[in-house]
C-alpha cells in the first residue's frame, strides 16, 4: 500500500497562497493509433469527427483526459469505447506531441498511444464522432486523405514503431486470433513490412526462438493440407531479432 506523502507547513502555507490561473491553461488528452489486420491490409481505426473544430474530418480516435484519470487509464477507455476490446490487447505510449498551434481550441498536449488488436468484431462511434472504421493504410495513402490536427504525424510515427517492434517483440501474434498457422503469423510480418518473405526461413527462425509460440498439438486445413497450429508464447523479447528485410 503507497505511503501518504505528509506536506509541511511551508508547503501548505506556499499551496494557500499559489494561484493556477496566474498560468495560461493547458488541456491535456489521449490519442490512439489502433492497429489490426484485415483481408490481408494494415489498417487503423479512423473516426469521422462530428464537432468542431475538424468537423468531417477524419481522425485517430481520442479524448480529453478526466480530472482523477491517469494517461494509461484514459487510454485503455478510448480504447474500449472505440471498439469494445477489454483483454488481449498490446498498448502502449507512443510519444507526446505539443506544439502550440496543434489545435485551434487551446493549447493542448496529447500523449499518443498505439494498440495492437485481433481484428475486433465491431467498432462503434464515440460521442463527438460521426463514424468510425478500420481503413488500410495503403488506401488512406492513395487517396490521400487529409487528418485532423497532426494525426499523420502521428499515425507516421505510430506505423514506424510497429515495424520496428516486430523485429524484437513477439507482437505480430497479438494481431492474430488463436489459434493461428505458421503462415498466418508469416503473412502479419509481411503485411506490416510489406516484403514477401521465405517460408521455410522464417518457420526456423520462429521455433528456434523459445517462447515465441506455442504448438497447441492440433492441426488446421490449409486449404491444401494440414498444418500445425500455434498459440502465442509467454515470451515478448526475440532473441536473436527477426530482423526487417531491407525493400527489394
Amino acid at each position: 500500500m503507497a505511503t501518504r506523502r505528509r506536506t509541511s507547513d511551508a508547503e501548505r502555507e506556499f499551496l494557500a497562497s499559489y494561484d493556477p490561473r496566474a498560468f495560461p491553461p493547458v488541456g491535456v488528452t489521449v490519442d490512439i493509433a489502433i492497429f489490426t489486420i484485415r483481408a490481408a491490409d494494415l489498417c487503423v481505426l479512423l473516426i469521422r469527427r462530428g464537432a468542431h473544430p475538424s468537423l468531417g474530418q477524419w481522425a485517430l480516435p481520442g479524448g480529453f483526459v478526466g480530472a482523477a484519470e491517469g494517461l494509461d487509464e484514459a487510454a485503455a477507455r478510448e480504447l474500449r469505447e472505440e471498439t469494445g476490446v477489454t483483454a488481449d490487447a498490446h498498448l502502449e505510449q507512443l510519444r507526446t506531441y505539443g506544439a502550440p498551434d496543434r489545435d485551434p481550441r487551446m493549447r493542448i498536449v496529447s500523449v499518443a498511444y498505439l494498440a495492437l488488436v485481433a481484428d475486433p468484431a465491431g467498432t462503434r462511434a464515440g460521442t463527438d464522432a460521426a463514424e468510425a472504421r478500420f481503413w488500410p493504410l495503403t488506401e488512406l495513402d492513395d487517396a490521400r486523405v487529409p487528418l485532423a490536427f497532426d494525426h499523420r504525424s502521428i499515425l507516421d510515427d505510430a506505423v514506424e514503431r510497429v515495424r520496428s517492434k516486430l523485429e524484437y517483440t513477439s507482437l505480430a501474434t497479438t494481431l492474430l486470433p488463436e489459434p493461428f498457422t505458421m503462415g498466418d503469423l508469416r503473412r502479419v510480418y509481411e503485411t506490416v513490412w510489406g516484403v514477401e518473405l521465405h517460408p521455410a526461413n522464417f518457420r526456423r527462425k520462429v521455433l528456434a526462438t523459445p517462447g515465441f509460440v506455442e504448438p497447441t498439438g492440433d492441426r488446421g486445413p490449409t486449404g491444401r493440407g494440414w498444418t500445425d497450429l500455434y498459440t502465442r508464447g509467454k515470451t515478448t523479447q526475440l532473441h536473436p531479432a527477426l530482423l526487417r528485410p531491407a525493400p527489394a
